[in-house]
Formats: structure tokens, C-alpha cells, sequence
């Protein structure tokens, strides 16, 4: 046995193969580096449990990880890395929609599937039959929290504060004030900030005059901690909605106290009482000593359907990888049963969570 053969042997466990690389690209560092700190734990589990397994198709498996540093531009040159350089059968990334439709393309041009776990604009998976998501989109999202507030908060009077440069935030926006004026409700205010924007008090202080009873924020939580700390100094009551982009742990740590009684939607919660989800919070727990979030249980998920669709092929050439994807049906994840639709997106349940007494407290779980 060659010395190469051998070390690789000893580094993947007992592996003598090549092993089935997963591209994973992610904000590591920089301003939205929380999505990076919970999802890798997420995949790197996913990745470890493979391997006690015997792995893919009898092949180690083997995480490759690029970090976007948070900017604009670097998910297609860390995407370009990881298909060209390291010839990766599948990425996993990202969970900002903006970051992922500058990852898309390329991996649409290579034919290599990229899956990401939370970017939920429509229009990820409409760059091609190479993309797919295991996370619910903005229509879905959208029409959540507006009849939640409509019809389970009573909440009248929406003011919408939206981020201009982020298609997230642009399409969520959208999508809830169309849903929340269908049933009844009144759209009195909308501002607009930049994403890397931390003073929101002109754009608060024109809400607070049109007197809305909420405001809804489709942003990420830097933004949510600041908008409900800057809103509690203004004497804006109203009561703060969001979606999956306040999925953080330094959600509470920014915002603080004032983020009590803030409702926002999101795709996992620990209190799930599936039997794959507490094995999955309990393993996360373990492994990490922290408890995982929903960025974690999809990432997480994402890996294991990349390594189901791969173990249905036979094999980790793109075009049957990419079938195998799409023909995806009721895969048992940690999330939920996942079904890729025609439109390679996942049917996928919502859940609510708020802010009570200091703790994110699941409130119910509403589903398509």
C-alpha cells in the first residue's frame, strides 16, 4: 500500500477510497457571521454521522468549507473554488438569498447541485435545475406571519421597515403585505434602510406617526436587535414581527431586553417532539454543548439529502445526482418530511417563535 494510500486511510477512519466531497460555503466571519457558527456544527455533524456509517456509497465523506467573509462577490469565487480546485459533487450554502444567487449561477453553468439550507427568495431556484433548497420560500413565509398577526394576534395596522439591497427582504416584505391586506389589515407605513445600515431612527420616527400596531421587519438580526432597541428609545410600542433572518443566537444579545414580545417565523424548534429531531438536538448538544437553532437543523438536513440523493444515483455523477434530487419524496429530516417540488423548492412547515421573559419560546407550528 502506497504511503498516500495509507495516510488516507488512517485520516478517513479506515477508508481506503477517494472520498465523496461536500462543498460548504458561508459567512465564517463578518457581519452576518452567526449563520456560519451555527450551520457548520449542523453539517459537520451530518458529515460525522455519515462516516460512523460507513460513509457514501462505501466512500468516506470529506467537508470542504470555504468562508464568504460576509461580502458581496465572494460566494461565487469561494463556489469557484470548491468546483474547480477541490471537485466537489454538491455545495451546501448559503442561508442569505443574495449570497446564494451569487453562488447559483456558477454552480448552474458547472451542472455540480448546489442545495442551500435557508435561502428562501423564489428566485434561487429559478437559475436552474441544478439548484435546490430544503427550506420553505418567502410566498409561504410571508403568508405565515401575516395571518399570524391577523388572526392570532389581532394586530390591524402594519408598518413595514425593509432592507433595499436584499432580495430576502424585498420579496418577504411583498409577500406579507399582500397577504395581510387580503385579510382586513392596513399597511400604514413603509421605510426602507441599507443592509449595512445601524441607525434606523428616521425611518422609526415616521412610523411611529402613522401609528401602527406592528411593524414588520424582513431582516437579518443585527438589524432586528438594533431596529428594538432604537424603537424602545423612540416610545414605538408596536409590536415587532419578523422572519427566519432573526435566527440567531446574538438575536437577544443585541436587541436585549426590548426584543420581549417579538414574533417571528422560522423552520425548526427544539420543542419538536419527532423522534429524528430530539436525536438530532440531543447529538447537537453533545457534540457542541450549545443548543441548535433552525440555520443548524437545515444545514444539517441539507447534508443528509445530499448524501441520500447520492446513495438513490449510485453514483456522484452531476446529471444523475441532479435527478435524484428532484425526484426527492418525503425524506425523513430532522426539519420535517421534505418533498422537492416541480420548482426543485421544499414543501416544508413553518414555526412561530417569540420572545417571552427573556427566551425564544416556541408558540405553534403552522404548515402549507
Amino acid at each position: 500500500m502506497k504511503a498516500g494510500l495509507i495516510l488516507l486511510t488512517l485520516l478517513t477512519g479506515g477508508f481506503a477510497v477517494e472520498p465523496v466531497k461536500i462543498g460548504f460555503f458561508m459567512s465564517l466571519t463578518g457581519r452576518d457571521a452567526s449563520f456560519g457558527d451555527v450551520s457548520l456544527p449542523g453539517a459537520r455533524l451530518a458529515v460525522e454521522e455519515l462516516n460512523a456509517a460507513g460513509g457514501i456509497l462505501g466512500r468516506p465523506v470529506e467537508l470542504v468549507v470555504e468562508d464568504n467573509r460576509s461580502l458581496a462577490g465572494e460566494s461565487a469565487t469561494a463556489a469557484k473554488k470548491l468546483i474547480a480546485r477541490d471537485r466537489v459533487a454538491v455545495l451546501i450554502g448559503e442561508c442569505s438569498s443574495a449570497r446564494t444567487l451569487e453562488a447559483a449561477p456558477i454552480a448552474q453553468a458547472a451542472g455540480i447541485p448546489l442545495i442551500t439550507p435557508a435561502a428562501t427568495s423564489p428566485k434561487v431556484t429559478q437559475v436552474g435545475d441544478a439548484i435546490f433548497r430544503v427550506c420553505f420560500i418567502d410566498p409561504f413565509q410571508g403568508n405565515v406571519i401575516a395571518a399570524f398577526a391577523r388572526r392570532r394576534l389581532g394586530l390591524k395596522r402594519a408598518a413595514l421597515l425593509i432592507d433595499a439591497t436584499a432580495p430576502y427582504s424585498v420579496g418577504l416584505a411583498e409577500f406579507f403585505e399582500k397577504t395581510f391586506k387580503a385579510l382586513g389589515g392596513e399597511i400604514v407605513a413603509s421605510q426602507k434602510y441599507s443592509g449595512a445600515d445601524t441607525d434606523f431612527r428616521a425611518q422609526l420616527t415616521a412610523i411611529r406617526a402613522a401609528k401602527p400596531d406592528c411593524i414588520f421587519l424582513p431582516g437579518y438580526y443585527v438589524a432586528a436587535g438594533l431596529v428594538a432597541q432604537q424603537a424602545k428609545q423612540l416610545g414605538l410600542t408596536a409590536t415587532l414581527l419578523g422572519g427566519d433572518g432573526f435566527e440567531a443566537p446574538q438575536l437577544l444579545e443585541i436587541g436585549g431586553a426590548a426584543m420581549e414580545g417579538v414574533y417571528y417565523s422560522t423552520h425548526f424548534a427544539t420543542e419538536n417532539t419527532g423522534e429524528a429531531s430530539r436525536a438530532f438536538v440531543a447529538a447537537y448538544r453533545k457534540r457542541n454543548g450549545s443548543v441548535p437553532n433552525g440555520l443548524s437543523a437545515l444545514t444539517y438536513d441539507a447534508v443528509k439529502l445530499a448524501a441520500d440523493a447520492i446513495t438513490r444515483a449510485g453514483t456522484t455523477e452531476p446529471k444523475a445526482l441532479r435527478a435524484a434530487l428532484a425526484a426527492t419524496k418525503d425524506f425523513p429530516g430532522v426539519t420535517g418530511r421534505t418533498t422537492i417540488n416541480a420548482s426543485r423548492d421544499a414543501d416544508k412547515e413553518a414555526a412561530i417563535i417569540t420572545v417571552k421573559n427573556g427566551k425564544l419560546t416556541f408558540v405553534e407550528t403552522i404548515r402549507p
